[in-house]
């Protein structure tokens, strides 16, 4: 990070995941960009993506199957302009990367290609066998790097958004120092991924803390779907060990999901088997786990053993590192595994070119909510996601800070004045030890009120939780209230409540939403998109409404 953060920029990017830097790399041929983000550059989902990127670069036919498996793992809820934007425009944002020096797994010249969940063929692109993420956000990162008009700020938190005149104009932003600066823009970017931390069971890495849609709620944008959380099917299930993610593309290469008794179980679920949409297999597995009663949870396996077809270690070398500091060998063992959080399908509300309800601000990846996953995102479309709308909000970003359109806005009297700055302020650990239990509490009772299986009691009786939880926050001192843990603790407070809400308002199960006292899909919530407002409350609307 700079030592001093610029005032002024043309462009204000918030994440630097796959989104947030492919965005950037067209909006440097238009003027400055300054990208922000919480720790190091690749600290982000997209870094710990596993599987791969979807995509079809086969040709028309391709494209139409892989709009088909999109919208048939969307459960009626895809919005199919948006996926139509997907698949069409994947192709040329994957040759792109390309060019910009991202390599993919290849034999013999040809691009390797491997099946996940509800695939009907294999398009998955892979990058040193199991880091795809990694690869992708390698190529971007080197990209961003070799242009003098894309400043990166790393180790810098966003902690609210600067609005005049009801547009958003820029955003506060707390630097390592605890120091507060005021940039100014003429369009902002959330691109700041997903919430997986809300759960106290998640793939997610730390800095998924749902920030940016706090921050968009707090500027008066509307959000949507916000009650379908996708819980991975297979997280690794080991006391002592982090919920690491054991790729989808196991279950691709041949892995078996097998329960106690060692039987193969998923032909009781779907005849797709392992490769069955992710919120089914996630309901499968923890059905199995339950199936001698609820106080009696009995180990799920992921079996790879009987897989011929691959060397597993050399296709799979990271997880095979992991799982060996733990003893544990994909050629020789079971591994046991449990669902937990992984993907956000909702979020900021946006068209299909990253604008949100709030004139200024823009939103692209797993923080926005085109209605592309529907109610279940296709396994290894959020790479793709990232790139496609990536680069489609920057596009809309430029169109709209020309100066015809925003000829006075920065001209206007806007207060620069900064928050105080408590770099010098007496610290003391109490509230901070306070903010990590509230956050633990938080974590707890989402995954009990809110996660694979919910009610009507559960979700209420979280929401009474969070109440709880929300009015201890409040008590925090000024200092601590400027503290990156209180400002996530705040943003996953609003996130909490906005998917408790949205969960309560929604009288189905549908896609990654299933209510066990609503257990039936209703026609009359089909392409009904739950729309959350700041004041809290809940209308169904089609999105091209």
């Amino acid at each position: 990070m700079n030592s001093r953060i610029a005032e002024r920029v043309d462009f204000l990017i918030l994440g630097a995941g796959v989104a947030g830097l492919r965005a950037a790399l067209t909006l440097t041929e238009h003027g400055s960009v300054l990208v922000v983000t919480k720790e190091a550059c690749r600290e982000s989902n997209t870094h710990y993506a596993q599987g791969g990127i979807a995509v079809a670069m086969g040709g028309e036919r391709d494209v139409a199957l892989h709009l088909e498996d999109t919208l048939m793992a969307g459960d009626d809820l895809v919005y199919r302009p948006a996926a139509e934007v997907l698949v069409r425009e994947g192709p040329e944002r994957i040759e792109e990367l390309m060019r910009w020096g991202a390599r993919f797994d290849s034999h013999d010249g040809v691009l390797m290609r491997t099946r996940e969940g509800a695939h009907s063929l294999p398009r998955i692109l892979h990058a040193n066998g199991d880091a795809t993420g990694a690869e992708i956000g390698r190529a971007l990162e080197v990209a961003i790097r070799n242009s003098s008009r894309i400043k990166l700020a790393e180790w810098v938190v966003s902690c609210a958004l600067v609005m005049a005149e009801g547009r958003v104009v820029g955003a506060d932003l707390v630097d390592a120092d605890n120091c507060v600066h005021r940039v100014l823009a003429y369009g902002t970017l959330l691109a700041t991924g997903g919430a997986g931390q809300i759960y106290s069971e998640t793939t997610n890495p730390s800095v998924a803390t749902g920030d940016g849609i706090a921050l968009a709620l707090s500027a008066g944008a509307v959000l949507a779907d916000m009650e379908f959380y996708q819980f991975h099917p297979t997280a690794l299930n080991l006391p002592g060990a982090p919920r690491f993610l054991l790729s989808e593309a196991l279950r691709g290469e041949g892995a078996h999901l097998v329960n106690e008794a060692g039987e193969r179980f998923m032909e009781r679920y779907h005849p797709m088997l392992e490769l069955a949409p992710r919120d089914v297999v996630a309901r499968a597995i923890v059905r199995e786990a339950f199936a001698s009663g609820p106080e009696q949870e009995q180990a799920v396996y992921l079996d790879m053993r009987s897989v011929r077809s691959i060397h597993p270690t050399e296709r799979f070398p990271g997880i095979s590192r992991f799982l060996a500091a733990y003893g544990l060998s994909l050629e020789k063992d079971r591994i046991p595994i449990h669902p937990a959080a992984h993907y956000l399908m909702g979020g900021v509300r946006t068209d299909i070119s990253g604008r949100t309800s709030v004139p200024g601000l823009f939103a692209a990846g797993e923080v926005a909510a085109t209605g592309v996953h529907g109610a279940n995102r296709l396994a290894s479309n959020s790479l793709l996601e990232g790139l496609v709308f990536g680069a489609r909000a920057a596009e809309a970003m430029v169109a709209e800070a020309s100066p015809g359109a925003v000829a006075t806005f920065l001209e206007a009297e806007i207060a620069t004045t900064p928050r105080p700055s408590f770099a010098n302020a007496t610290k003391t650990s109490s509230p901070e030890t306070l903010i990590e239990a509230l956050i633990v509490d938080l974590r707890s009772m989402m995954w009990r009120s809110a996660g694979l299986l919910r009610d009507e009691q559960s979700l209420t009786t979280g929401l009474q939780t969070l109440d709880e939880i929300a009015e201890r926050l409040s008590s925090i001192p000024a200092y601590h209230a400027f503290s990156r843990r209180s400002v996530e603790a705040h943003s996953m407070v609003s996130v909490a409540r906005a998917v408790l809400v949205s969960a309560l308002a929604r009288r189905e199960s549908r896609g990654a939403h299933f209510r066990n006292d609503f257990p039936e899909k209703l026609a009359s919530y089909r392409q009904m998109h739950t729309i959350y407002h700041p004041d809290q409350t809940v209308t169904f609307e089609p999105l091209d409404a």
